[in-house]
């Protein structure tokens, strides 16, 4: 059964920086299609950025040019560089394979961001 675990959340002011990872048990990365989504408090869970096997990068518009996805498949991990942090970003972000049976989600990591 593979096993996310995210890490890298925390409380930040508006504008500040944050770095997700995201290690997974078992080699799965390097056949996957990966993303990171995220749950704002009362709403559902939304896709923010994507990366394909390949390295092809999408990001949802709301943190275009702000967040940068990024994979190291020798480690098993992907990563998400989050730069000019806005109120908005806050909730836990997950990530997971970019398919539609995914892995059994995992904890997640929390992101305050403060005006």
């Amino acid at each position: 059964q593979v096993q996310l675990v995210e890490s890298g959340g925390g409380l930040v002011q508006a504008g500040g920086s944050l770095r997700l990872s995201c290690a997974a048990s078992g080699n799965i990365f390097s056949i996957n299609s990966l993303a990171w989504y995220r749950q704002a408090p009362g709403k559902q869970r939304e896709l923010v950025a994507g990366i394909s096997t390949s390295g092809d990068t999408n990001y949802a518009d709301s943190v275009k040019g702000r967040f940068t996805i990024s994979r190291d498949n020798a480690k098993n991990t992907v990563y998400l560089q989050m730069n000019n942090l806005r109120p908005e970003d806050t909730g836990v972000y997950f990530c997971n394979r970019r398919a539609v049976v995914k892995y059994t989600w995992g904890q997640g990591t929390q992101v305050t961001v403060s005006s």
